[in-house]
């Protein structure tokens, strides 16, 4: 697991956070701006907006960054074949609680079902993972099948800055570990970024902005699928050895 990651996944304020279901949580930069980090949203179940989302999703799903897991959890009561992964132990373990499969990796790892994931999910501000958009959107598309879709979820404004972050429970608390990339991006810069991709759509809900993009040429546009049935012979199977953090 490289140091960025591990850096997250070592916050100690970020394990108290979702195991409470509740903040305050920030990522500060090293100049004291703080980015509020919306917990209690991601613990409680999907709201209508992540719904619209789901319902968005094709095929096999792979949610990076998965957190407490509310997304593949929802997806798995669907009858979805779906995968999350998060560098939290306290995440995974709270995902599978919920009924979810998730592991603990980091996007940048080896992943099962490698070129085969219909839809890779970028919430809650993931999109930062690693702090290179760019270098995050390769990755992904080598996740997809051909024409594959990704829907990440972009900041609500037209920002494109990169920063070094560290996790904090307050505003002026010190944070333990060295600080990790992050990344900032609005919409108008990730379709600048995406490149090689066709743009699937974009729209915004509840405050919150998505942008729909397809790994390669496809003519047809991010819409709920006909069925959300998905037979068994779909579900993403882990590798040996791999399995999700147990329930404590």
């Amino acid at each position: 697991m490289s140091t960025a990651v591990s850096e997250w996944a070592a916050a100690d304020s970020y394990t108290a956070a979702l195991r409470s279901g509740r903040g305050p949580l920030f990522l500060r930069r090293e100049d004291g701006w703080l980015l509020p980090l919306e917990v209690e949203r991601w613990c409680a179940r999907p709201d209508a907006v992540d719904l619209d989302v789901l319902d968005r999703c094709e095929g096999t799903v792979l949610d990076v960054g998965c957190g407490p897991g509310r997304l593949v959890a929802e997806l798995a009561a669907r009858g979805r074949a779906a995968l999350g992964i998060d560098v939290s132990e306290a995440a995974v373990g709270h995902a599978v609680r919920l009924g979810g499969q998730a592991l603990r990796r980091s996007v940048f790892e080896p992943l099962p079902g490698e070129g085969r994931w219909g839809t890779v999910l970028l919430m809650d501000g993931n999109v930062g993972i690693g702090g290179d958009p760019r270098i995050l959107l390769d990755r992904v598309a080598g996740l997809l099948r051909p024409g594959g879709l990704l829907i990440a979820e972009t900041a609500p404004v037209d920002v494109d800055e990169r920063a070094h972050v560290r996790v904090v429970d307050a505003p002026g608390t010190r944070a333990a570990g060295a600080p990790f990339p992050w990344a900032r991006v609005g919409t108008p810069a990730l379709l600048r970024h995406a490149r090689g991709w066709e743009r699937g759509g974009r729209w915004s809900a509840g405050g919150r902005s998505f942008v729909a993009l397809r790994s390669r040429s496809a003519s047809s546009r991010a819409e709920p699928p006909k069925s959300t049935a998905v037979i068994s012979s779909q579900r993403a199977r882990k590798p040996s050895g791999d399995s999700p953090v147990a329930s404590r």
